[in-house]
């Protein structure tokens, strides 16, 4: 009897050592993903920022309308990170303010090179929405294993900090939306 207390013993702390590096391992592969998903929004944003700056200094639109995008788009791009959000923001709307004027698309589509920059800044403000969702569940994801009891109880996350969300504006134009 003593030998088959022994043995249901060291069969549970080895199904628990399994258990505990399963979920470790489980933690590091969200952690991975989490830093794939924020280079992949960074990567958008500095996009949708660079076509933005492409569109002012396109010539396609008038002088102060250009100077308020490529502002906007310029304060986007070197936004420190705890401005980052807000910039972004500024941007979409600054985006949207430009591209739901009346006729924009039709005098874009009228101008040299207009159509090409349109299809761009499209797909570039569409990823952007979905690099920013994509990141957004990662963080709900790892946030929810962090909680979890054995995680905390046993630190297996170290000394990571909890994640927190991208909160931008980031609705597309309503151009954009509507004529797909």
């Amino acid at each position: 009897m003593n030998a088959t207390l022994i043995m249901v013993v060291g069969a549970i702390v080895v199904l628990t050592a399994v258990y505990i590096s399963w979920r470790a391992g489980r933690l590091d592969r969200l952690h991975i993903r989490l830093e794939t998903a924020r280079e992949a929004i960074d990567a958008a944003l500095v996009r949708r920022a660079a076509v933005a700056l492409e569109l002012a200094a396109s010539r396609l639109l008038d002088p102060a309308t250009s100077l308020v995008l490529a502002s906007a788009a310029h304060h986007a791009r070197t936004a420190g990170p705890e401005d980052r959000e807000p910039a972004e923001s500024d941007l979409s709307k600054t985006l949207r303010a430009v591209v739901d004027q009346e006729r924009f698309r039709d005098r874009m589509a009228e101008a040299p090179g207009g159509p090409e920059l349109m299809a761009e800044l499209d797909a570039a403000v569409a990823k952007v929405v979905y690099s920013r969702r994509f990141y957004n569940n990662a963080v709900a994801v790892t946030r929810a294993a962090h909680r979890r009891w054995l995680v905390r109880t046993l630190r297996l996350a170290g000394r990571t900090e909890t994640p927190q969300f991208f909160e931008m504006d980031d609705d597309p134009p309503k151009a954009f939306t509507t004529e797909k």
